[in-house]
């Protein structure tokens, strides 16, 4: 039996197919926006932040399909909740157990208390050695019979092989701690702090710091304006060799109103400020040192006296997550690839690409810089972030994870957001923050107690009013019931 041949469709059908066709496109780029709730619209209109500029995923964790995906391929910027692939990473890479160990060395045993070389100190890239740690590591040298060092105190920080760095670069804040760079021996954050106090019409500066060979300059002036939040950029410090030193310049003003505020700042290079740092505690310890403090590499056969163990990766992924610490951030990125030393950034970088593809994780997008998201060109989808955050919760580390990130309403970069909301306490989220560019991901709770992984990125010159959308999503799912369908706004 033959089959009749098909009519071919006339040139009007044909026309009016391809009429439907555009409409539907047309249509479908005119609801680009509808697969966003209501509320999320609403904020981002407030804040002239159009939807094209905005991504947005939201998984349920054991669900096949996500409850909204916006934009979800495109890749933008995510600033500090590029930290969250970093600490899952270390955490899954190092395990949550993992420390770093500062170790102290000597060639030659000390006689009656005298060492007559070098005294050599080994860092090993520890993102939280502090000026306490540092004390019980000198005590620890001197319980062990070294009082006088007739030698130098030699650091070495070969276990990490990194180019130096422009602390200016990134926002031409040279000072502010968040740009210190990546440090094999990194002490105290190569932050020092101080204590501003008005005091009879005229600021006080407090030391609060020791670094010998360093002078405080004081020229503030007082003021009598209120307080505002940007009293941080009314004082000018400027770092001035001297002979015997450095000498540190505060000019400017500030606002008897203020009362008594901290101020950490990062005037020193790393030499100079680990050498005040631990010449003034030696000194405070009762120690002598007739050479100086220098950069070197312990020699081989010289011998262990004795170390300085690290609290475990997992606080310090803590410390990352909940107060958005760059600083230890990028040096957690470069342990990780430090299994073969000494670290260096393209290592870190491809040991995670070669995780995230064994975990079936291929983030085609992605381009990792330091790890920490105080970056210009890090990228990722928000597609693949929420795939991310879907892979940890099935994670053996999903428990140190989850609990390293804020909690809405209650502690870290989410206390002061969404307090006495239906939010508050039902979500853990990390957020992001770069000029244009305002982000958050993490895991949120609905209204029937399941748990969702969601990730909001916003690339626009506006990013910074976006908070209420972020804001507006975390609470439509707090809100959110089984059964319930997306409303659409009208005329929207």
């Amino acid at each position: 039996m033959t089959l009749p041949r098909p009519t071919p469709h006339p040139p009007a059908c044909r026309k009016l197919r391809q009429v439907l066709g555009l409409l539907a496109l047309a249509t479908a780029a005119g609801l680009a926006s509808a697969d966003l709730p209501p509320t999320v619209l609403q904020a981002l209109k407030a804040a002239q932040i159009p939807a094209g500029s905005v991504a947005v995923v939201v998984h349920q964790v054991d669900a096949g399909a996500p409850l909204v995906a916006h934009n979800a391929s495109r890749a933008m910027n995510p600033a500090s909740v590029m930290k969250l692939v970093t600490t899952y990473a270390a955490l899954d890479l190092l395990g949550p157990a993992y420390t770093w160990k500062t170790t102290a060395w000597t060639e030659n045993a000390a006689v009656d208390g005298n060492l007559s070389g070098n005294l050599y100190i080994r860092g090993s890239g520890d993102p939280r050695f502090a000026i306490e740690h540092l004390t019980a590591l000198l005590r620890q040298i001197q319980v062990r019979g070294i009082r006088r060092i007739d030698g130098d105190i030699v650091l070495d920080r070969s276990v990490f092989n990194i180019p130096a760095t422009d602390p200016g670069a990134f926002d031409d804040k040279p000072m502010r701690p968040y740009n210190v760079g990546p440090d094999g021996f990194l002490l105290n954050f190569r932050a020092l702090r101080f204590t501003l106090q008005p005091d009879n019409g005229k600021p006080r500066i407090l030391m609060e710091t020791p670094s010998e060979g360093l002078r405080v300059d004081n020229q503030l002036r007082a003021t009598n304006n209120e307080c505002g939040s940007n009293w941080k950029d009314l004082i000018n410090v400027r770092l001035i060799p001297e002979n015997n030193g450095n000498r540190l310049e505060f000019t400017g003003s500030y606002a008897a109103l203020c009362g008594e505020k901290p101020l950490s700042l990062s005037p020193l290079p790393a030499e100079a400020q680990t050498s005040g740092l631990i010449r003034a505690l030696w000194k405070e310890l009762g120690g002598t040192l007739n050479g100086q403090v220098r950069a070197g590499n312990v020699p081989v056969g010289a011998k262990l006296l004795t170390q300085h163990e690290s609290a475990p990766l997992a606080d310090a992924v803590r410390d990352i997550n909940k107060f958005s610490n760059n600083v230890m951030a990028r040096q957690v990125f470069l342990t990780i690839g430090n299994d073969s030393a000494p670290a260096t950034a393209e290592r870190a970088r491809q040991r995670i690409t070669d995780w995230l593809a064994a975990r079936n994780l291929r983030f085609g997008e992605l381009v990792l810089d330091n790890g920490s998201g105080l970056s210009r060109i890090e990228r990722i989808s928000a597609d693949s972030l929420n795939r991310l955050l879907l892979d940890a919760w099935k994670s053996p580390v999903m428990p140190e994870f989850v609990s390293s990130m804020p909690i809405v309403g209650i502690d870290g970069t989410m206390k002061k957001r969404l307090s006495s909301s239906d939010a508050t306490g039902r979500a853990h989220i990390k957020t992001g923050t770069l000029d244009g560019v305002k982000t958050a991901a993490g895991y949120a709770l609905d209204g029937q107690g399941r748990r969702h992984a969601v990730t909001f990125l916003i690339n626009h010159p506006k990013a910074q009013a976006g908070s209420a959308a972020i804001d507006a999503l975390l609470v439509w799912v707090a809100q959110r019931r089984v059964g319930e369908k997306m409303p659409v706004l009208e005329n929207e």
